[in-house]
């Protein structure tokens, strides 16, 4: 397998930075000015996550934050990993990113996902146990709406009597469509509809061995060439030495995954009702995502030894890339800097140091 990979910058908006900065306006100025920086570095690739209801991601209408950042950069490829697709009204979305296809030139990349925490839809009413279905039909939507002129769809969650979706996108047919895959059903999913994956929970084993799955039911579905491509994001910091890296990022680090759930405590409905830890944790991969969780507020060496986190200095972390990707197969590696309360500086220092030192060893 060839090491050659291409990069990404996973951005992170932390509850603390609303705090950190004056505005909410300043706070995205910081964002957009490090994916115009990372551009310029060689970054290939910016993503974030969605998340409604929730502190985890500051940015609640995401495409038109996309849009500014469209209009700030020339090259860059972007896109969300992963759009909450229960909680869009499919063809709306097809049309707000084609129109943002059209205006960067067919920059977009498309990843599409559900969303676990329950919370999150008891406060718009939508139905937690159907997440998946209304998924699936969703994005069977997305794409009928960006490859027909009319579109009639009698769908459970979505029905459609002749709706006329436009523009095109410019990519054609459409832009990237990147699946968040974690159950067998959804690889399973994936690779039927010939659609990208991507990661970024998983221990590195459990990561090699579903995408070695995917390859596999990809193969089984004999799909005309190339393969699609596999995307990993993952924790990094890198700093001159790796004690000086390991003492920045650390503390950091066992802030773990899920930041500012005490302002999600604090609420009324708070997490959900009682039954809701049995219904996010009813199947084998959820509890497994459930443990990676737990463990990583607890243990810096548990993010080290499974590859969630790569921390060192340049040769440190080129040589945990070379390892993890062997293992893996990813094609596309996006790094998130902003690590819990680490300072913007540090971030972006750790960023220049990626750039310069580490991307270069897999051109």
């Amino acid at each position: 397998m060839s090491n050659k990979l291409e990069f990404g910058l996973f951005d992170s908006f932390g509850p603390f930075e609303m705090n950190e900065f004056p505005t909410v306006r300043e706070v995205y100025e910081a964002h957009l000015k490090d994916a115009v920086e990372a551009e310029q570095l060689g970054y290939r690739y910016y993503f974030f996550i969605e998340h409604q209801n929730s502190p985890v991601c500051a940015v609640t209408a995401p495409n038109i934050y996309l849009t500014a950042l469209a209009c700030r950069t020339s090259v860059l490829r972007f896109g969300l990993m992963i759009y909450q697709l229960p909680f869009h009204h499919p063809v709306r979305l097809a049309q707000d990113l084609a129109t943002l296809d059209q205006l960067s030139s067919g920059r977009v990349e498309f990843g599409a996902g559900t969303g676990v925490l329950m919370h999150e839809f008891i406060r718009w009413n939508l139905p937690f146990e159907s997440r998946h279905d209304m998924s699936a039909e969703a994005l069977d939507i997305i794409v009928k709406a960006w490859t027909s002129d009319t579109l009639t769809y009698p769908g459970k969650y979505w029905q459609l009597d002749e709706a006329m979706p436009t523009p095109r996108p410019y990519q054609a047919p459409h832009p990237p469509i990147w699946v968040a895959a974690h159950s067998a059903a959804s690889f399973d999913y994936a690779a039927k509809h010939n659609y990208h994956i991507a990661q970024n929970i998983d221990v590195d084993t459990v990561v090699a061995e579903k995408f070695a799955t995917y390859r596999r039911l990809w193969k089984e579905y004999a799909h005309p060439g190339p393969m699609p491509r596999a995307f990993l994001a993952r924790h990094v910091h890198v700093a001159e030495t790796d004690a000086q890296a390991r003492a920045e990022a650390e503390p950091n680090l066992l802030m773990g995954f899920t930041q500012g759930g005490d302002l999600v405590a604090k609420t009324r409905i708070g997490f959900g009702p009682p039954e809701r830890d049995s219904l996010e944790r009813s199947t084998p991969e959820r509890r497994e995502l459930g443990r990676v969780f737990q463990e990583c507020t607890k243990s810096y060496d548990f993010w080290i030894d499974n590859g969630l986190a790569l921390v060192g200095s340049p040769d440190t972390v080129i040589r945990k890339l070379e390892a993890q990707q062997k293992l893996t197969g990813y094609d596309v590696f996006c790094a998130r800097h902003r690590i819990g309360h680490l300072t913007p500086a540090l971030a972006r220092k750790s960023m220049r140091l990626f750039a310069d030192h580490v991307m270069p060893a897999f051109a």
